[in-house]
């Protein structure tokens, strides 16, 4: 598990600061000069890179995985329910987590069979892996990142527009992803306020018609509205519901 992340953080730290690799056929860091060789780094190296690796895990996962588009409805749906602490933040971020894992272990395996492992063993450079590992990752961005956003991201960065896709670097896609899922995840956000905004109407106006005016009407309307959500079966539903909108 440990080589899937620093995989997938070494192509991610690599396109946000360069945007492609470099054409020099060898980084001293990670072999002996040999661009044949494999790595070669030696166990407090290694230790040392992990950690750094490490401390960026959590900024990775909350904006190139489905984390941001889960953890984002999912806050919605707590407010929609009208339960402030339940479930608390630590339930939600665990929830999303795992949620993003799932559906991102096909992709960090493509990542790591197609990029780290030829080049731990040997079999290809350091840069010839980095864009065999992150041909994977930019396809799962692409999927996700509307063409809008791509163009924004296109021109910020004042580079000739690429003839496809596949020329995008990583710096454009990570940005435009991360745009593309703050959209979705407002989207189905606002679709789930509905149901539940539809019942706090009409305890309002019940309370209202009989002149409980004292009485605020969300005391009431939440146990109607868990009792629905329970009913329905609504984590199963939202949950699956989630899953389905990455297939």
């Amino acid at each position: 598990m440990i080589r899937f992340i620093a995989i997938l953080l070494l192509l991610l730290m690599a396109g946000a600061a360069f945007g492609a690799p470099s054409a020099n056929p060898a980084i001293p860091l990670f072999g002996s000069g040999n661009s044949k060789a494999g790595l070669t780094l030696s166990t407090p190296t290694e230790i040392v890179l992990l950690l750094t690796l490490l401390t960026l895990l959590p900024a990775v996962i909350m904006s190139v995985s489905p984390f941001l588009r889960i953890i984002i409805v999912l806050h919605f749906l707590r407010q929609a329910l009208g339960t402030q602490s339940a479930p608390s933040n630590q339930v939600l971020v665990g929830l999303a987590m795992f949620l993003s894992f799932l559906v991102m272990q096909p992709v960090v395996l493509d990542v790591y069979h197609q990029g780290w492992e030829p080049v731990e063993n040997g079999q290809m450079t350091w840069q010839e892996g980095f864009d065999q590992g992150s041909k994977p990752f930019k396809a799962f961005l692409l999927k996700f990142a509307r063409e809008k956003d791509l163009e924004t991201c296109v021109e910020m960065t004042k580079s000739p527009r690429p003839k496809n896709a596949s020329d995008l670097s990583l710096s454009v896609l990570i940005p435009a992803y991360i745009l593309s899922e703050l959209k979705a995840g407002f989207q189905i956000g606002a679709v789930l306020f509905l149901p539940f905004m539809i019942i706090d109407l009409a305890v309002a106006s019940v309370t209202l018609s009989i002149g409980m005016v004292q009485l605020p009407p969300v005391m009431i309307s939440a146990p109607f509205k868990i009792l629905l959500f329970v009913l329905v079966d609504g984590w199963n539903l939202v949950v699956g519901s989630l899953l389905k909108t990455f297939n």
